[in-house]
């Protein structure tokens, strides 16, 4: 049998310590973006699990074998045709968001509003900490909105926009939020919020309200 491959998870310098001590030319990695400790060691269990069925796999041949490895891969509970049409649904969702917008990482931010380079996570971050910008959460790393900059006010987020977030509070996430700025919105006499933001920020306010509104009591 061959000799166990070591598995790790953790945070990313955390990871890379370990590596430090590990002796091989070809390195697999994953990146859970989103997950917690817990969240990433159980993944780390199954991989772990998953290899070393691999390797018996690979060595005996073994129809028993074989068959547990598909038994591991399958998932324990199949979705219902209406989780997969959800997950349909939420992916089809993330596709307009993403192609609907210009989404700018903090180091694109940074440059167009003459942020400090050094760290330009850093200022993004303040900003979304206080509820003056949102962002979405995509392959471990956060991208911010275009419409969310105001030109007039060197490329800093829209003055309203920290109103119209504070309605929402922790109702909508960035993904949420994202679909509500770029959607149609009755309210706002089928506009979308992210067009009228500048010229009719109090507009976009109250559509705001009215939709948390709707969310309370729904």
């Amino acid at each position: 049998m061959s000799a166990p491959i070591p598995t790790f998870a953790g945070g990313l310098k955390e990871v890379r310590d370990q590596l430090g001590n590990v002796k091989g030319d070809q390195v697999l990695a994953f990146v859970l973006d989103g997950a917690s400790e817990s969240e990433a060691k159980a993944i780390e269990q199954v991989i772990s699990r998953i290899i070393r069925l691999t390797q018996n796999t690979l060595t005996t041949r073994s129809n028993e074998t074989l068959s547990s490895l598909v038994e591991t891969l399958l998932p324990k509970n199949m979705p219902s045709p209406a989780l997969l049409k959800e997950a349909r649904m939420m992916l089809r969702a993330k596709e307009a968001v993403l192609s609907g917008a210009d989404w700018l990482t903090a180091a694109q931010v940074a440059s167009i509003a003459g942020l400090s380079e050094k760290n330009p996570s850093a200022q993004l971050h303040k900003w979304k900490r206080d509820g003056a910008i949102f962002a979405i959460r995509r392959n471990g790393l956060d991208y911010y909105p275009g419409y969310a900059l105001d030109p007039a006010n060197e490329y800093r987020p829209h003055r309203a926009l920290k109103q119209v977030l504070a309605q929402f509070g922790e109702a909508k996430d960035g993904w949420g939020l994202a679909y509500w700025f770029q959607s149609v919105n009755g309210f706002l006499g089928g506009q979308r919020p992210m067009d009228v933001l500048v010229k009719k920020p109090d507009a976009v306010v109250a559509a705001a309200a009215d939709e948390a509104m709707g969310i309370v009591h729904a």
